[in-house]
C-alpha cells in the first residue's frame, strides 16, 4: 500500500480536523496517490473519496439513567451519601417542617373544639420549645395528659 500521510495532512487541513479524523477510501489509493495539491484533495473531499470522521464523545445515556433512577428515589442509600448529616437537609429547614406540622395539627383539633384555646395555647408553646418531637408525639401527649375534650 502506498504511502499516503501526505495526503492525509493536506486533506486534515482543508478539512480542518486532525489527521484522525480522516478517512481515505481503500479502494482509491491510485488516484490519492496522484493528488499531490490541496485543490487536488479539495476534488477527493468532493467525489467522497476522502471523508470526515464522526467526532467521538462520551456518552451520556448511562448518566441520564442514573439520575432517572435517582428522580425515582433510587441509589440513595448510605452508601451514596456525601457530607454531614446536616449538609442533605439543614436544622433549619427540618424544624421548619415539624413545627409546621405541629401547628397545622394543633389548629385542627382547636378548630374541631377538641381542645380548647388555653390548652391550644400551652401545646403550641410546648411545641415552640421543641418539647414535643412530632404529630404523634403531640398525639399521645393530649391522650395520656387528658387534655381531649369528650363528645
Amino acid at each position: 500500500m502506498a504511502n499516503l500521510a501526505k495526503q492525509k495532512r493536506i486533506a486534515a487541513d482543508v478539512m480542518k480536523v486532525g489527521k484522525g479524523r480522516v478517512w481515505i477510501d481503500p479502494e482509491a489509493t491510485e488516484d490519492i496517490t496522484e493528488a499531490i495539491t490541496k485543490e487536488d484533495i479539495r476534488g477527493l473531499i468532493e467525489e467522497g473519496i476522502i471523508k470526515k470522521k464522526q467526532k467521538k464523545g462520551v456518552s451520556r445515556g448511562r448518566a441520564r439513567e442514573r439520575a432517572m433512577k435517582k428522580a425515582q428515589g433510587r441509589r440513595k442509600g448510605h452508601g451514596s451519601r456525601k457530607g454531614a448529616k446536616g449538609a442533605r437537609r439543614g436544622k433549619k429547614r427540618l424544624w421548619i417542617t415539624k413545627i409546621r406540622g405541629l401547628r397545622r395539627r394543633l389548629k385542627e383539633l382547636r378548630d374541631a373544639e377538641q381542645i380548647d384555646r388555653t390548652t391550644y395555647r400551652k401545646l403550641y408553646n410546648k411545641a415552640k420549645a421543641g418539647e414535643i418531637r412530632n404529630i404523634a408525639h403531640l398525639n399521645e401527649f393530649i391522650k395520656s395528659s387528658g387534655l381531649m375534650k369528650e363528645g
